[in-house]
């Protein structure tokens, strides 16, 4: 595929990323809820600004996510690719796709003459589009068709795209389930297994629980990227909802909640206010202290990874991990 061939498929697949009247509803119903929490909808912190900022969060000390599992990828890629035999690879949250590369390397390397094809779905264009690019110019004979999309919601139209021949590996990397409630967790996970065919795999990336101190550490790092990323949720809120949040007047905050295995994110309120939101036609009331918790992410454990996939209708058959059991790719089929 050539390069105008790329930009035309990217274009032609694109869906509807953003849908202004769900936010209002999620937004309405997460500002209402008691404890306040907009957790349940990650995606929201995904605008230019706070794509940005994750991208500088994967390159931090305190982030040990990335780097391992990037570790474990470039270990294990090549095991897995001659497992699955798979020739298309779906990524579900692709972003700028800096891990693929390892698989794409792995199923050129074991396919010979037969082709490669790579479909990223991303909620941001500009992210598709660059990281599709790249990949173009490093790989010419790789077969590309990116969807801009909200993969949740887009998930039973993306499984049911013409396949290459041979099975799918659909991979969802950066620990990005542990962002879901045990209840999203499972829908999801059934999402995607009721659009898959025997041959498919799913290689899923979980972290692990591990020592409170290195987990909190991660969401709160010293340089306060985090807390500007956790922040800018309130721009966006502003920006697309017609919010006054003032992020000045909100503190960054992280805890672990060791009974629900997960890392919780919050922002408090510093000062007792009522903040108004126009898309909404409501004022926001915060009592000093009180926060709004803006993500959660859960901790595995070999066990809960088993547990996940065989609720939703998969086989665990093998969770690749690091040497210190930082991090884990889960890799599994439907039954």
């Amino acid at each position: 595929m050539d390069r105008e061939t790329l930009r035309a498929t990217v274009g032609l697949l694109r869906g509807r990323a953003e849908d202004p009247e769900q936010m209002i509803k999620d937004v309405r119903a997460g500002l209402l809820s008691t404890p306040k929490d907009l957790s349940p909808w990650p995606k929201y912190f995904y605008d230019e600004r706070g794509s940005e900022l994750f991208e500088k969060i994967t390159s931090l000390p305190e982030y040990y996510q990335t780097r391992v599992e990037l570790s474990i990828l470039r270990e294990k890629a090549q095991e897995i690719v001659a497992y699955t035999r798979c020739r298309e690879l779906v990524e579900l949250g692709s972003g700028s796709a800096n891990k693929t590369r390892t698989l794409l390397d792995a199923m050129f390397a074991c396919g010979g003459e037969s082709p490669v094809r790579y479909v990223p779905l991303d909620v941001s264009e500009s992210a598709l589009r660059d990281s599709a690019q790249r990949l173009l110019e490093e790989y010419p004979a790789l077969e590309i068709s990116g969807f801009v999309e909200d993969f949740d919601r887009s998930l039973e139209f993306l499984l049911a795209h013409p396949r290459q021949a041979g099975g799918r590996l659909i991979i969802f990397l950066g620990g990005t389930i542990g962002n879901f409630t045990p209840e999203q967790r499972r829908s999801f996970l059934s999402k995607v297994r009721a659009g898959l065919a025997t041959g498919d795999y799913v290689l899923i990336g979980v972290d692990l629980v591990k020592n409170a101190g290195v987990l909190e550490a991660a969401y709160d790092d010293a340089a306060g990227i985090t807390a500007k990323f956790n922040k800018n949720l309130l721009n966006v809120l502003n920006h697309k909802l017609g919010g006054e949040f003032d992020p000045d007047l909100f503190a960054h905050r992280v805890i672990y909640d060791t009974a629900e295995t997960r890392i919780e994110m919050w922002l408090d309120s510093e000062v007792k206010q009522k903040v108004p939101m126009a898309a909404l036609d409501l004022e926001i009331p915060f009592e000093a202290g009180e926060g709004i918790r803006t993500e959660i992410s859960t901790k595995f454990t070999p066990d809960s990874v088993h547990t996940s996939f065989r609720e939703a209708g998969f086989r665990l058959l093998h969770l690749y991990t690091d040497a210190e059991n930082l991090f884990g790719l889960a890799l599994g089929e439907p039954t």
